[in-house]
């Protein structure tokens, strides 16, 4: 069996950190739900408003689905912190920096290969 980068502390600590994320995520996606609602085009709004409407919107909505992306794979990474290869990088195999995982718990890759 291979022996795992992180310690059981360091897994529940890392667990703790997910779960705060992934509740901090679903909060924003609530947020950016209400942001990302269509601009009504009969709204009493001038041209200039409605086009800072519109481009708001285009903006809300890359950020809710960069939101929703990130919440996907925290979640997925929260099954997988007790795998022995979580905190190790996939490309080189090399352990991951404890404290970038605390950071980014969902990166799989150390700082070198992720440049």
């Amino acid at each position: 069996m291979k022996e795992s980068v992180l310690t059981d502390k360091q897994k529940e600590e890392i667990r703790e950190i997910i779960e705060q994320q992934i509740q901090e995520a679903d909060k924003e996606l609530k947020v950016l739900k209400e942001l990302t609602a269509a601009v009504e085009p009969d709204s009493s709004i001038g041209r200039i408003s409605r086009m800072d409407a519109i481009n708001n919107k285009t903006v809300n909505d890359a950020a809710y689905r960069n939101t929703r992306t990130r919440l996907k794979r925290l979640k997925n990474v929260l099954e997988k912190v007790d795998d022995p290869d979580y905190g190790r990088c996939v490309r080189c195999g090399e352990p991951i920096a404890f404290g970038r995982i605390q950071i980014m718990p969902e990166k799989r890759v150390c700082v070198h290969c992720s440049k």
